[in-house]
């Protein structure tokens, strides 16, 4: 009687060390696993984020080139620059991040022949796509004449389109491979290349440009070469690497079947990108209408240009975490998927905060990068701090749109994106400054309210995931996609 009565206490102490040692070890599973991810994606980030701002210089070095033949040439470059932008290169990336979901998933679950043939449909459709988008640019020069802009800089502008337009074609293939490679986590030849064609770009720019004497002409001639070394050079890649030996695998007849699949992720995929894009481009032509429209214009130029150098890096991120998260899904671990996303938008608001800090403390500085003018320089300096705040918002928006993406919810994204910056973002921009007279500072708090809402937004779709649930549905459309494959051949 004594004993069974003692037994209890004897086994209780046990059984508490028992508990503290599994709890031990799950904390210690947990810290593992988010070295690893962490490790993972900045081995992923680094390369993407110095692909996204090679790619991102190219158009620049051409510009500041081009900047020494006068103030006309420059002018028609950097409005052609900014058409070929908005209804070129956002529209061809956007399409070509349905990648994203496709290949990553496939990758996960090891159905490797698959990547390929994603890939091949997607050169198809953004190859037809680049077919009307060629004729607009052709005609670029007349459209901005008819719409009222200067008749010298929208000739010069025209000129300039006209010559890029074989950039289109190369551009949707550089697109499609940078996805292909990126889901298999093969970034460094993209980088590789990347860096390659930036370092040609120069020379090539100098030889076509200065002594040739094309002038304007040899910098979008300049342009194009580059832009088809890049898509070239991965190309080869792809065929002779043994890397790739198990992904591409040749070409399939599969690809171009079946490729009303591929445009109802394509599209909202690339109204997703579109809208955000569209809306900073928008404020800045709005800007033009505020009283003071050279200073206001300018300066929101300069804005917008400081944001698209320094979205480079949340754009690495948001590649990574869509590569991550569509590969753990295809591969059915929900957990890991989850815990990617978390790790992801932990690592940016480390590095948002710091970049953004640093930002306001070299305000007073940044706008002498850009002009000589007092004015110019003083506003700049006032418009920083909101740049820093936007640009932390735009960077977790940034990283959970990756999410979205990688488990294919695009059309979700693309509704969130449209309410954001066409609801409330640009309409509370126009009041701000033309109501309440806040100018330019007025349109840049509209954009960053939009990035707030679509953040938040984001964020409360990104928490009410059912991840298991995605897991699901990721196997579903990698196994569809094979048993379409199947019956096609």
């Amino acid at each position: 009687m004594d004993t069974e009565e003692t037994n209890p206490c004897l086994e209780t102490p046990l059984l508490v060390k028992t508990q503290e040692n599994s709890l031990g070890y799950k904390k210690s599973l947990l810290r593992a696993n988010i070295v690893a991810e962490v490790k993972k994606q900045l081995w992923l980030a680094g390369p993407l984020i110095a692909v996204n701002l090679l790619l991102f210089s190219l158009q620049v070095i051409s510009v500041m080139f081009v900047g020494h033949l006068g103030e006309l040439a420059l002018s028609g470059a950097s409005m052609a620059t900014s058409i070929a932008s908005v209804t070129g290169f956002s529209l061809l990336a956007g399409m070509a991040s349905a990648l994203d979901t496709l290949c990553g998933q496939s990758y996960g679950a090891k159905q490797y022949h698959m990547l390929g043939v994603h890939m091949q449909r997607a050169m198809f459709v953004l190859l037809l796509v680049s077919i009307p988008l060629a004729f607009v640019w052709a005609n670029t020069g007349y459209i901005l004449a008819a719409v009222g802009q200067d008749p010298d800089i929208a000739a010069e502008a025209g000129q300039y389109a006209r010559f890029m337009i074989p950039i289109i074609f190369a551009y949707s293939i550089l697109q499609c491979h940078i996805r292909f490679l990126q889901a298999q986590n093969n970034v460094f030849p993209m980088m590789i290349s990347a860096g390659i064609t930036t370092l040609l770009h120069l020379p090539i720019c100098w030889i076509l440009i200065f002594k040739c004497g094309l002038g304007i002409k040899g910098a979008a001639l300049a342009n194009v070469t580059s832009y088809w070394v890049n898509a070239i050079m991965l190309v080869l890649y792809v065929n002779f690497s043994p890397s790739c030996k198990n992904t591409w695998t040749g070409f399939s007849r599969a690809a171009f079947h079946d490729v009303l699949h591929f445009f109802r992720l394509a599209v909202p995929s690339a109204v997703m990108m579109c809208l955000e894009l569209w809306s900073f481009e928008l404020m800045v032509l709005i800007s033009g209408f505020l009283p003071n429209a050279k200073l206001e214009t300018s300066v929101l130029s300069i804005s917008v240009n400081t944001c698209a150098i320094i979205y480079t890096i949340p754009a690495g991120l948001s590649g990574t975490v869509s590569t991550r998260v569509s590969n753990e899904l295809g591969a059915g671990h929900p957990r890991a998927a989850k815990l990617a996303v978390c790790v992801a938008v932990a690592m940016f608001v480390i590095e948002g905060i710091s970049l953004g800090s640093v930002m306001i403390l070299v305000r007073r500085v940044w706008g002498k990068c850009y002009s000589n003018e007092e004015r110019v320089v003083e506003y700049v300096a006032i418009m920083v701090p909101l740049i820093a705040a936007s640009y932390l918002l735009d960077g977790i928006q940034s990283v959970l749109s990756g999410a979205v993406r990688g488990s294919g919810r695009q059309k979700v994204g693309a509704v969130v994106n449209l309410g954001a910056y066409y609801l409330a973002g640009i309409p509370s921009g126009i009041v701000l400054a033309f109501v309440f007279h806040f100018g330019g500072k007025g349109l840049w708090l509209g954009i960053t309210c939009a990035l707030f809402v679509q953040s938040f937004f984001l964020l409360i779709l990104t928490i009410r995931t059912d991840w298991e649930q995605e897991a699901k549905k990721a196997m579903d459309r990698v196994n569809n996609a094979i048993d379409r494959v199947d019956l096609e051949q």
